[in-house]
């Protein structure tokens, strides 16, 4: 039995999020279903670093494979691909020791979240549109409060009580490109729905809907206010697994980089006539 390790990227728009579930098509169970047709009859584990959520994309997910077969990585991706869907794609497969895991052994995950400043015919499937002006040094200045080992009890959607909520998270960046306003985070790993929730209290924040006082009393207080304002899955990306020695700098030595070009349209100037 060999182990493999697979890197992949997927559009997840069409899927019920990563892991396998009983009358839903999601991206697990249709790498399952290509795997099946390779190498029909016979077993295999398949598993993720982490599970993406409905409608959440991913640049870069990290899974591991156990499989009886003689081909060489480069074959089992050539083929398994062959069977999967367009917005599936498996970009490497590596031989791995027996012990790797590729949730257990993670060390650190990185999301890109794209907001858009401007309605986009093309980019509706990959970002979340707010059409206000958003502040951003009151965003930065509300994003370093999630810096560190924090307790997110009020942006789960897991139960507080049966697992812990204390992350932690090591950055938490905003820039700018073009209409894009782009938000990296980087952390441990991360609760159910918990980057959405920092996203939509972000914006909130931009919009100055809510103050930087009211971010530091959900950090200390339990609130249900996040789970009011979860940004939509559109704009959420799994940027990148590390593991022991990897830093993650080679993905942002260059600055954020946005998956689409959305260009800045700034209003057309009046003629003399208008």
């Amino acid at each position: 039995m060999a182990r493999f390790k697979i890197f992949l990227e997927y559009q997840g728009t069409r899927y019920r999020g990563w892991q396998i579930q009983q009358n839903a098509r999601t991206v697990q169970g249709e790498i399952s279903k290509a795997l099946q047709a390779v190498f029909p009859g016979k077993e295999f584990e398949f598993s993720g670093a982490g599970r993406t959520d409905a409608g959440v994309h991913a640049l870069l997910q990290v899974a591991h494979l156990d499989l009886d077969t003689r081909l060489a990585p480069a074959e089992v991706r050539r083929r398994v691909n062959d069977e999967l869907p367009p917005d599936i794609n498996i970009l490497r497969v590596e031989e791995a020791p027996s012990r790797f895991h590729a949730r257990h052994h993670a060390v650190s995950r990185i999301y890109l979240y794209q907001v858009c400043r401007r309605r986009t015919a093309f980019g509706k499937n990959y970002v979340w549109w707010v059409p206000e002006d958003l502040d951003l040094q009151r965003m930065r200045e509300a994003a370093d409060i999630f810096l560190g080992m924090r307790d997110f009890k009020s942006f789960t959607a897991d139960e507080p009580e049966a697992k812990s909520t204390r992350v932690l998270v090591d950055r938490l960046e905003i820039e700018e490109s073009g209409d894009l306003i782009l938000i990296r985070i980087q952390g441990s790993h991360f609760l159910w729905k918990m980057v959405r929730r920092i996203v939509g209290v972000l914006v909130e924040v931009g919009r100055d809907r809510l103050s930087i006082e009211d971010v530091r009393r959900f950090m200390q207080f339990r609130s249900g206010r996040p789970a009011e304002l979860t940004a939509p899955s559109s704009g959420l990306f799994l940027e990148s697994v590390l593991y022991e020695g990897e830093s993650g700098e080679e993905d942002t030595q260059e600055g954020m980089v946005p998956l689409i070009r959305i260009r800045s349209h700034a209003p057309a100037a009046k003629s003399e006539r208008d």
